[in-house]
């Protein structure tokens, strides 16, 4: 099997939910008695927002780039992100990484071209869906003909707050889970959407086809199929 590492703690939350999704994944495929190889390297979702608000991306690379040499030297032939937002960087940690990587953005892409999506919203940090820096995002959707719409920008400080002080910390309410449905309905209701895109990857802490208006691209459970395929050789 080959040995996974993944970036933790960007969040603690998505981290166990990723953790749970490859172990359950891998028993899938090979049994119950099989678990994966996986290291984890614990970094903080915090120092990525403090990087990100103050433009500081050579200082957020040279942060991830560290925790991948980290899993390298852990023995890790593959590895990729827990979280969305530190893909702004991607680019650069791909070519500063030791080993492979899998983006969480490209998995989610691909999964919404064979879904046949024409126009999707993005719901993710404030970072992910500010017009100045989602373009690691949007881009890759543009390119394969999908129409990437974002919430106004009050909807996405919202957002971004709520994802901060309360997902982040592994709070879930009602009301929050209510909100975002709200938005999600207004978006649906001004234009026409295929897909709502859980582009953080705690959003499915309070976000699924079970109450949203709109069917959701669960990015944590598409990343981690093509990290447990990479694992059991698929």
């Amino acid at each position: 099997m080959t040995k996974l590492g993944i970036i933790g703690g960007t969040g603690p939350e998505s981290t166990l939910l990723y953790y749970r999704a490859i172990c359950e994944g891998v028993q899938a495929r090979l049994g119950d008695e099989t678990l994966p190889q996986l290291t984890v390297e614990s970094l903080s979702v915090f120092e990525v927002f403090r990087y990100c608000s103050a433009g500081d991306f050579d200082g957020l690379t040279a942060y991830l780039s560290a925790g991948f040499d980290a899993l390298a030297a852990a023995g890790a032939e593959v590895a990729s992100l827990t979280a969305i937002t530190p893909h702004i960087v991607f680019d650069r940690l791909v070519e500063a990484s030791p080993v492979p990587l899998i983006s969480a953005v490209d998995t989610v892409r691909d999964e919404a071209v064979a879904r046949g999506a024409d126009r999707v919203l993005l719901l993710g940090t404030g970072f992910t869906m500010s017009p100045e820096t989602n373009g690691f995002f949007t881009r890759p959707f543009a390119d394969a003909g999908i129409e990437v719409v974002l919430p106004d920008a009050p909807e996405i400080a919202e957002i971004q707050h709520r994802i901060a002080t309360e997902l982040e910390l592994g709070v879930v309410t009602d009301e929050t889970r209510d909100r975002f449905v709200r938005i999600i309905d207004r978006v649906r209701r001004s234009g026409d959407i295929d897909q709502v895109v859980l582009g953080c990857t705690e959003l499915p802490m309070v976000l699924d086809d079970a109450v949203s208006p709109v069917p959701c691209l669960d990015t944590v459970a598409v990343h981690t199929r093509a990290l447990v395929d990479a694992a059991v050789g698929a």
